[in-house]
């Protein structure tokens, strides 16, 4: 896993799968959107590379 400064990082797909307990397929693509109530955003999906690149959103404050 890739991880820097800014809260970045990539993850496989095969990383992901041993994650959420399930193999990932297109299917995550539709759903991705709802990272962002977890605080993650998805950037960037690489098929070709079965990457994932995710960035940490930042805690608002008040």
């Amino acid at each position: 896993m890739a991880n820097n400064e800014n809260g970045s990082f990539e993850l496989t797909f095969e990383q992901i799968g041993v994650i959420a307990g399930v193999p990932l397929d297109h299917s995550f693509l539709r759903y991705k959107k709802e990272l962002l109530n977890y605080g993650f955003k998805v950037e960037k999906i690489s098929m070709k590379n079965q990457l994932v690149e995710f960035t940490k959103l930042k805690a608002e404050t008040k």
